[in-house]
């Protein structure tokens, strides 16, 4: 339509109208209706100022695929803004270039000692929970720094994805699951008697381990068999999750030290994702938002 439009000024050179249409298999109608409609602004602007507005609030945004800007949308309500359907908001954001297609580069470390001692797969893949610190996964993964290799465990609860503990450390050693379980005890003592569920890697059947599981009066659980990833898919899922949003394609880790790494990864879990990040699973809301509203809902039926 708009090369007739150009070539008859918009209409103006009434004689080339026929011409132009014919040539170009276009309707007049058709034609009519362009000029009438080009200079309108456009009825999804300020729905698509809104999503810019929503990806630059933090760095991680920007990773954001279609069901989770709706939700951000249906969770802030901008006023005046009405909300359209799913597919609308994903075609509004293909328009303005903000579509986002994840990689994936999975990258196991987990071995496993066939001759240790396991425990029973109490989730038998069963990742739902009713309550918080009633269900949580564990595991560790590797980050090459520029200065060596950086090795993060946590601790992910099943009930709201949120990350009760942390620990990083240079070695995959027991020691460093233990600190994670102290560090997750020392801010949520509520942890003492739930079920956490790890693969079967020789950290987690480690003496070290174990002891730390007794001493918390901690449940453990472990994955039925060797090399079933699949028994522990949620801490997997998160994990990639992780390295998509804050390394891919944004960080090079293998540029930063890993004190500078120790530094992005502290304020991603702790800050941007416990008490920002959309969470789909948590029909839209952050892990700290979803639980607040958990113990309101306690403290309504009381």
């Amino acid at each position: 339509m708009m090369f007739p439009a150009i070539k008859t000024e918009d209409s103006v050179i009434k004689g080339k109208i026929s011409f132009c249409c014919r040539m170009l298999k276009v309707t007049r109608q058709g034609f009519y209706k362009y000029p009438a409609n080009k200079d309108r602004p456009w009825k999804y602007q300020d729905l698509a100022d809104a999503m810019r507005t929503i990806v630059s609030e933090d760095e991680c945004n920007d990773t954001y695929g279609r069901i989770r800007m709706y939700q951000a949308l249906l969770l802030r309500q901008p006023e005046d803004i009405p909300i359209p359907s799913e597919r609308t908001v994903y075609c509004v954001m293909e328009e303005i270039g903000l579509s986002h297609r994840p990689k994936r580069r999975p990258n196991g470390i987990t071995k496993a000692d066939r001759e240790a001692r396991k425990s029973d797969d109490l989730l038998r893949r069963d990742f739902t929970s009713t309550e918080p610190l009633e269900k949580c996964v564990t595991d560790i993964t590797e980050i090459k720094a520029k200065d060596g290799k950086l090795y993060v465990s946590a601790i992910f609860d099943c009930f709201d994805a949120a990350v009760p503990g942390l620990a990083m450390g240079t070695n995959m050693k027991a020691s460093l699951c233990e600190r994670t379980l102290d560090n997750a005890i020392c801010s949520y003592p509520g942890l003492r008697g739930a079920v956490i569920h790890s693969d079967r890697g020789t950290q987690y059947t480690s003496e070290t381990y174990r002891k730390a599981v007794a001493k918390y009066g901690i449940r453990q659980s472990m994955n039925s068999a060797g090399r079933r990833c699949h028994d522990n898919a949620r801490c997997e899922s998160m994990r990639a999750r992780m390295k998509e949003e804050l390394l891919y394609g944004r960080h090079n880790a293998e540029e930063l030290t890993i004190e500078e790494l120790k530094t992005f990864l502290w304020r991603y879990f702790i800050s941007c994702w416990n008490n920002r990040r959309i969470c789909s699973a948590n029909e839209g809301l952050p892990p700290m938002v979803k639980r607040q509203r958990y113990y309101e809902s306690l403290g309504n039926t009381a």
